[in-house]
């Protein structure tokens, strides 16, 4: 197999098969990131992903109905060589039912619904998208490439093909004070068009990031835990899906201090065990910024 740097997927693909199609992330400037900081972005030659394709094939002793492209964006590519992509797998792999990756709004955009459409028909479902927050101060400040009017537009077009998407949050990135405003604009926007899955990250200062420089220039001030928590419960209580039965709602990831998963039909429960930890955790826990393995 070819694996090219930094190699990452979602914790609910460990089992997945992994296909290397692009490396790095083609944005690569987000002011919170530093996945890709060693890994330049490009994209893997079609004779290398069919080669992986058929290795995949040949050593699985199960039918592979599921596989995930490697890199930040791989949706970054043009509609016309993710559809060769897709071909060559379901021509060595005819099981496939999902072709799942990493994806965001920014590279959405030189996607029209039709091309989405047919990617749609060829298994590329469950996109992990980071919508990170809908709140647009947020949202500009951390330099996703993509305006809040845009993210709207990208979503009615994911819709428009009945792509499914898992949205990746991340709450406490409005910075101290704002967790009502982050919280009440970003389920605005996911009302619009409501994922198969929540993903909420506690905003974690990455050295590195253009973010701690925000913090070391007293340009971004950190949400306290308990501010998070708080965040999480408005959140909730915001959401208006028809389905959440069919909805996972998921903060198991090392980054957050409450690590819940279930599906949104459990909302009040979600919010008592947040409530729970509001009352339960010590002050100094609550009272200061999250950082990973805090708990």
């Amino acid at each position: 197999m070819h694996y090219t740097g930094q190699v990452y997927r979602p914790p609910a693909e460990a089992w997945t098969p992994l296909l290397e199609v692009s490396y790095g992330c083609s944005h690569n400037k987000c002011a919170f990131c530093t996945m890709y900081t060693h890994t330049p972005f490009g994209m893997a030659k079609l004779e290398d992903i069919e080669e992986d394709i058929i290795e995949l094939k040949n050593t699985s002793i199960y039918p592979i109905e599921r596989i995930y492209l490697t890199g930040g964006d791989p949706l970054v590519m043009k509609a016309d060589r993710l559809i060769e992509i897709g071909n060559l797998i379901h021509k060595y792999i005819p099981e496939i039912k999902t072709i799942t990756c990493y994806a965001s709004f920014y590279n959405l955009k030189n996607k029209s619904v039709e091309d989405l459409k047919k990617l749609k028909e060829l298994g590329y479902n469950q996109l992990y998208i980071g919508v990170e927050t809908g709140y647009e101060p947020a949202l500009d400040m951390i330099n996703k490439g993509i305006s809040l009017d845009e993210a709207y537009e990208q979503l009615k077009k994911l819709k428009a093909a009945e792509i499914d998407y898992i949205s990746i949050l991340m709450l406490g990135i409005a910075g101290k004070g704002k967790a009502r405003e982050n919280a009440q604009a970003t389920a605005k926007l996911l009302n619009t068009y409501p994922p198969i899955s929540l993903g909420i990250m506690t905003t974690d200062v990455q050295v590195g990031s253009k973010l701690y420089e925000y913090r070391e220039e007293g340009i971004f001030v950190e949400a306290t835990i308990r501010e998070a928590l708080e965040e999480q419960i408005i959140l909730l209580e915001n959401l208006d899906f028809p389905h959440p039965e069919k909805v996972t709602y998921s903060s198991f990831h090392v980054v957050n201090p409450v690590q819940i998963m279930t599906t949104l039909d459990k909302k009040d429960q979600i919010i008592d065990e947040y409530k729970k930890a509001l009352r339960d955790l010590p002050d100094e826990v609550l009272d200061r910024p999250n950082k990973l393995h805090a708990i």
